[in-house]
Formats: structure tokens, sequence, C-alpha cells
């Protein structure tokens, strides 16, 4: 008896050894494709690296059950700044971030900021009015369903659209007759001003597109200017603060997502609000130290007085209206939509030049 409690003892400790060597579950590794045309040097595309995935890491670390294996692939390495929300359709990425001013007419109701101008010259009352729409109402996110994607949350990398242009300007009457950059619905600001046409194109194309004649200005922001060197070739800037826009996506590929389990998807989900709210943060923390760059490198700032900004807004057609009435006609809220971003930008202290709300 003596001899079988012994063995039996032996045994028992051999088993709780290797039970408390041994790890109790083994980390699964998922392995993540990203992409995004932009060049890694690009805001959202930087924080995206430096951000969100750590913050993935980090938070999927607490319980140990999964590890994301990261691959970045960006600068057209795999699509085009344009080609984003086509390539995550496809496949091509399992995440992306989709530009999308370049998709009005499949993601018509991403342009709520965009058909809003003079109203919020702030990247993070923008990034939450708007995320907060496309969770209360279904549009935004059945685009992207229809687009093979799921929806994560939206991002404002621009305190506030402006003008550069390559000449001398004094005032918005100045840009009569001119030949605009801009991406998407932003062309249809200079719809006010005389003669003016616009020209399709994109941030990366736009230094190019000034430097050869094609545009005499471009619409983009003080950050980009200084990032993409757009003093050397417009080193005039028109402080009109036409506004912020949401202009980035983060999506994933709706076949790809469905295949993550629920603890990764939540990760993913509660970073990505968390990222809206940092690259909009950045965005508005880099706003003047980027003009201060700007003037440093040779460019000029001109004021554009209230009046004048009044006086734009008022000659441009009612854009909010006209893409509220579009998707009224589509079975989709559009109209309540509009007038529910309205009132959260006036609950956070932003009254626009004009009242878009008003047909």
């Amino acid at each position: 008896m003596n001899q079988w409690i012994k063995k039996t003892m032996l045994s028992l400790g051999v088993v709780t050894a290797c039970l408390s060597i041994s790890p109790a579950f083994a980390t699964e590794t998922i392995k993540v494709s990203v992409i995004d045309g932009y060049p890694d040097r690009a805001l959202w595309v930087k924080e995206f690296t430096d951000f969100f995935i750590p913050e993935v890491d980090k938070r999927l670390a607490v319980t140990g059950n999964y590890k994301m294996e990261w691959r970045e692939n960006y600068g057209g390495s795999i699509v085009k700044p344009k080609g984003v929300l086509e390539g995550i359709k496809l496949g091509l990425g399992d995440i992306g971030i989709v530009t999308t001013i370049f998709h009005s007419s499949k993601l018509p109701s991403q342009s709520l900021s965009a058909v809003t101008p003079f109203v919020a010259a702030d990247a993070r009352v923008v990034a939450k009015a708007i995320d907060e729409i496309a969770k209360e109402y279904p549009a935004m996110q059945n685009e992207f369903k229809k687009q093979g994607q799921v929806y994560l949350a939206t991002g404002v990398v621009l305190d506030t659209y402006q003008m550069f242009g390559k000449e001398d300007v004094t005032s918005i009457k100045s840009l009569e007759g001119s030949k605009v950059a801009g991406a998407g619905t932003n062309l249809r600001y200079i719809e006010g001003i005389k003669d003016a046409a616009g020209v399709r194109g994109g941030l990366t194309d736009f230094y190019n597109m000034l430097q050869t004649g094609l545009v005499d200005y471009a619409m983009l922001w003080p950050e980009a200017a200084k990032t993409f060197k757009i003093a050397e070739v417009a080193p005039f800037m028109l402080n009109a603060n036409l506004g912020a826009v949401n202009t980035k996506t983060v999506t994933v590929n709706e076949s790809y997502w469905k295949k993550l389990p629920d603890e990764v998807k939540t990760v993913l989900q509660d970073v990505a609000v968390d990222y809206r709210d940092h690259i909009a943060n950045i965005a508005m923390d880099r706003a003047a130290e980027s003009l201060e760059a700007y003037v440093a490198a040779g460019g000029k700032i001109i004021e554009v007085s209230a009046e004048e900004r009044a006086a734009w807004a008022s000659a441009m057609p009612n854009l909010a209206a006209e893409w509220a009435a579009n998707l009224d006609k589509r079975g989709e809220a559009g109209t309540e939509m509009l007038n529910a971003y309205i009132g959260k930008l006036k609950d956070a202290g932003f009254v626009g030049v004009r009242d878009w709300t008003v047909k």
C-alpha cells in the first residue's frame, strides 16, 4: 500500500510540475494586411502605424488570446490613393483607410461635412459628429456594406480647407476666372465664384498641378501644405476657413471580418474610435505650427473678412439641401441626418455663416 501511495504521489507531482511550466493556452496569431495608396509620411498613415497598430496589440495582449501579424502596404505598392475602396472590396487588403471624397457616388452619405462648408473649422468636433451620425443612422454603414466592407470609424485629418495659390491675391474676387484643384465635393465650393473652374486631383498631385500651371490654386489644409512642401509652388494662402471635412474612413473586408473572433472585433472597433480622436487632435495641434512653417518656407497668408466669407457661402448652391434630397429619394434619412449633424455642431458651439438646413 505504501509503495502504491508513493507511486501515485510521484505521478501527481510530475503532472503538477508539467502544468506549472506549460502555458494554459496557445496564443492564436491572426494575419492582417493594411493598405492605403498614400505614402507613410501622410499624417493618417503614419499614425496608423504609430498609434492604431500598437494600441490594438496592447489591448489584445491583456488576455493573450490573440496576436495580430501586421503587414502594411502604403504609397501605391498595392493600390493608388483612389483605389483603396475597391482594393478592400476585392480582398487586396484586409483593413484599409478609404479616402471617401473620391467616392461621392458610391458613398454619398460620407459627404455630409463636405456639403456644409463655412461652419466648423475643428477636426475634433466634425469627426465626432460624423461618426455619431454614422452609428445613429444606417446609411453610411449600408453604403460600405454594398462595397463588401465593415465600417469602423471615420476620421478628420484637416483643421480646415484653405486656398493655396501661385499668385498674390487680395480677396476672394481674385479667384474669379481661375482654375482650382480639389478632390470630390469640395470642387463645388467654387461654383459661387465667377468663371472659376475646378480641376479634380489628389493630395499627391497638387504640387505638380501647381508647378506645371495646370491650376492656379489648390484646396488643401496647412498640415498637408507643410508635409508636401506646397509653399514652393503656391506661396500665397487665402485664409477662408472653409471648414473641416471627414475624408478618411477605416474599413475592414467583410469576408475577413466574419472570420475574426469577437474579442478581436471589439478591440478593432474600440481602437478605431480612439484613432479617430487621436488624428483629429493631432490635426488641431499642428494647425498653428503648420501655418508658421508655411510662412517660414516663404508663404504669405491673406485674411478673408467675415463679410466675404458670408458672401461666398451665399453665392454657392445649397449643396446640403441637394445632398439631403438625394438621400431622401433613396429611402435614407438625408434631411434628418443633415439636421442632426448641424445640431451637433451647434451644441459644440459652431454656427455657420449660412444655415444649410434652410432650402
